[in-house]
């Protein structure tokens, strides 16, 4: 019995050689649906799933090559086997030549176990297509989840990325460093007909410039000196599919020209050779510089920019889109939440407005950053606003906490108030437990002495509050130990 059972459409007119392959295969535990001539072939895969289609060549009404092409271009997941007479041979390669599987001779000796062998090998075939349809399925998926954000600018972004990732045309994306250039082009290629083809990054930032041009293009052996052997760019790796050029702005006018060949005629030369290479894949850039400036200053071709620059997309700063903040940070506390042992349940209020209110400089890429050292750094059930300020507290453009120059100290002890009742200032030099009495201090008239709610805030529990207030500063010895200002 087959290893892989599958539905299997039988479409041959002679009903002697249709009811023999029909026995072979329905022995090896195949589902066979026979019919006789291509007509009522075309209308079963109207209305059913077959993995395999095994036809005839000469068929009365619709013949075996008008049915191979029907299927290929309506039904382009249903693999086809051909079977061939005496001198159809020939027609049978051209018929591979347009997408069928391969085809099987009705006269030779062996042809049962040739037969059995073809088919096994179709269905193999049809079965690692219909992974990888899974897998890229996966992958759109993944990349979707990626690009969170329910603003209006990243509603149009998405709408956008859709209506483009199925053309070839160039892509230039821009935006602040950690805006998600990178997650965009992910997803324009994950969602493109190449999705299955290679997705080539690199950075023409990271690179110096005598070796981005052998990175991008390639190398023969001997083009310079450690070129033992002969090595393929990075055009040549992503041929089939996608090239993403991170920080195009920073690449050299020297390179310039020859990736806007690469974009006119789709050829290139490897580093010491003279033999064009053609290479088709679609170029994705992206670029935080001022690229009209740029061109202004001639450190940028205009040429060049207006080829990459087909279709924009700009992605505006997180700052810019607020009511995205909530929903990234959830993201991120999802996909991280493996960092902590114990289950996180969410954020406390403090630490969502606090959150929402920060200037995020450092936009997407910052707010992950401070989700994963809030995760790592946080002991209760539910984020607090310490925990999503880290051990510095910051939440925005200033620090909440700041070190003072001496003469700026006042006499009670090192900290000096702001006019901003969320900050506090202590003086560097400040010893350790007297700037958490400072801060606990703050915290509490900022909770309107809620200690519950100040404890949360601090990411400590009330029991050390209380003892705090009752006892003074504890020293290891009459509190159990340095741990005790934690339990």
């Amino acid at each position: 019995m087959s290893e892989s059972p599958a539905h299997i459409l039988l479409v041959e007119d002679d009903a002697e050689m249709r009811r023999a392959v029909e026995r072979i295969l329905e022995r090896e535990g195949h589902e066979v649906t026979a019919v006789g001539d291509g007509a009522a072939a075309l209308g079963l895969l109207a209305g059913h799933s077959y993995e395999l289609v095994l036809t005839d060549m000469m068929l009365p009404r619709v013949d075996g090559f008008e049915l191979l092409r029907r299927i290929r271009t309506q039904w382009p997941y249903t693999e086809v086997v051909l079977f061939t007479g005496h001198g159809t041979v020939e027609r049978a390669v051209d018929a591979i030549k347009q997408g069928a599987y391969d085809f099987v001779e009705k006269g030779r000796e062996d042809f049962r176990a040739f037969l059995l062998k073809t088919v096994s090998k179709a269905i193999e075939k049809q079965a690692l297509s219909a992974d990888l349809r899974r897998l890229l399925a996966l992958v759109r998926a993944q990349a979707e989840e990626r690009l969170v954000g329910n603003s209006r600018a990243m509603r149009q972004i998405r709408e956008l990325v859709h209506q483009i990732s199925v053309t070839d045309v160039p892509i230039l994306i821009r935006g602040e460093s950690g805006t998600g250039k990178e997650v965009v082009a992910d997803l324009i290629h994950s969602l493109s007909p190449r999705a299955a083809k290679p997705f080539v990054k690199i950075s023409c930032a990271a690179i110096p410039e005598n070796l981005l041009e052998s990175e991008l293009f390639g190398y023969e052996r001997g083009a310079f000196t450690g070129a033992l052997t002969a090595k393929p760019g990075r055009f040549e790796t992503a041929h089939g599919g996608s090239i993403f050029l991170d920080e195009i702005g920073e690449m050299a006018p020297s390179l310039q020209a020859k990736l806007l060949r690469v974009l006119e005629d789709g050829r290139c030369q490897r580093l010491g050779s003279t033999r064009d290479v053609h290479v088709d894949v679609r170029i994705i850039s992206a670029t935080n510089a001022d690229i009209e400036q740029a061109i202004k200053e001639k450190r940028f071709r205009s040429d060049l920019y207006y080829r990459l620059n087909v279709v924009e997309i700009h992605i505006p700063q997180l700052r810019e889109r607020r009511e995205d903040i909530l929903l990234l940070a959830r993201h991120f506390l999802s996909r991280h939440a493996g960092i902590r042992a114990t289950p996180v349940e969410g954020f406390e209020p403090e630490a969502i407005e606090g959150l929402e209110s920060a200037a995020w400089p450092g936009n997407v890429r910052e707010l992950e950053n401070t989700i994963q050292r809030a995760l790592a750094l946080s002991h209760g059930p539910r984020l607090t606003l310490a925990d999503v300020r880290g051990l510095a507290l910051v939440t925005g453009a200033e620090p909440a906490i700041e070190a003072t120059p001496p003469e700026a100290r006042s006499s009670g002890g090192g900290w000096a108030a702001s006019s901003d009742e969320h900050v506090i200032h202590i003086a560097v030099g400040t010893p350790l437990e007297a700037a958490e009495d400072q801060l606990i201090a703050a915290t509490l008239k900022l909770c309107g002495n809620d200690k519950e709610r100040a404890a949360r805030m601090l990411g400590i529990s009330s029991r050390t509050i209380y003892r705090r207030m009752t006892s003074g500063r504890p020293s290891d010895s009459e509190e159990g130990g340095p741990d005790a200002a934690s339990s």
